[in-house]
């Protein structure tokens, strides 16, 4: 149980802060392969791991529902669908680790954009509860 514990701690942890551990990662990374394409796929890799508890948590905190991880789910499972179909009406056969691969790289972007929205908003929120 302890063991379970200590993990949830470490996410929780790191998911409050992504975008600093998607810089500790780049920069770790980047000395020690000296390859900027590679350091920063893997910290985008890493940090949309992170992104999405803290999207999740972000969405409950300014609309008071827990739907947040369920629209993320929803949200990959869509895209995985509909970019599988395009791979496969262009190539006839679908490439998983591919599909998984441009989705998760998507995924960033978008819980980019709605990390920083979220976090617009739940300060804004804030400020007007004063």
């Amino acid at each position: 149980m302890a063991f379970v514990n200590f993990w949830i701690h470490l996410y929780a942890f790191t998911a409050f802060v992504p975008y600093l551990w998607f810089f500790v990662l780049w920069f770790v990374v980047y000395l020690w392969q000296r390859d900027g394409k590679r350091a920063t796929k893997l910290a985008m890799d890493v940090t949309t791991f992170l992104l999405i508890g803290s999207v999740s948590s972000m969405y409950a905190n300014v609309f008071h529902n827990s739907f947040g991880f369920y629209f993320i789910l929803l949200f990959f499972l869509i895209g995985y669908g509909l970019i599988g179909n395009y791979q496969y009406r262009l190539r006839g056969k679908l490439n998983h680790r591919k599909i998984i691969r441009i989705l998760w790289r998507l995924g960033f972007i978008l819980l980019s954009l709605a990390y920083f929205l979220l976090l617009i908003i739940g300060i804004i929120q804030r400020l007007l509860e004063v």
